[in-house]
């Protein structure tokens, strides 16, 4: 399916906004060397995370699971590395699953950097969650997560 109907004034509007919010300080963030890492995620939608409506973030969106924490943490469901990605959110990654990227929104203070299985990402009132899964072009899609996955992310070992 061809991007024909983004006209210019589309496209330049898309830009600008992700310029604004891809250099936004990440919140809540333990100062770290781990740089960000961004990807380009193949479904497209008008509104992302971390765009504001009115004086209001958008804190999850298509594709993600939000699930109510209530002050509880999330684990690592293996050994792999916490990134930062766009204001709020985190990626981790892991050799056990290459193919597959891990998205957690609205933690607080996440662990940046190199974990273990088992070990504390975060914790928060709510997690937006979103599994990501990479496409022979090397952009990423979001796939639903399985139940068994959610609870191993949600349940210290």
């Amino acid at each position: 399916m061809g991007r024909d109907w983004v006209g210019p004034g589309i496209s330049a509007t898309v830009g600008m906004l992700l310029a604004a919010t891809a250099c936004a300080p990440i919140s809540g963030l333990a100062p770290s060397h781990e740089p960000p890492r961004k990807i380009q995620i193949q479904q497209s939608w008008q509104l992302q995370v971390g765009d504001f409506v009115k004086d209001y973030r958008i804190a999850a969106g298509l594709g993600d699971i939000s699930i109510e924490l209530k002050g509880g943490k999330v684990y690592a469901p293996f050994e792999g590395r916490v990134q930062p990605n766009i204001t709020d959110c985190v990626l981790f990654s892991t050799p056990e699953v290459p193919a597959y990227l891990f998205r957690f929104c609205g933690l607080s203070q996440p662990r940046l950097g190199p974990v273990k299985q088992g070990d504390s990402i975060g914790s928060g009132e709510y997690l937006h969650f979103a599994m990501l899964r990479k496409l022979p072009e090397g952009t990423w899609t979001m796939v639903e997560p399985s139940r068994s996955m959610l609870e191993k992310i949600l349940s210290k070992p």
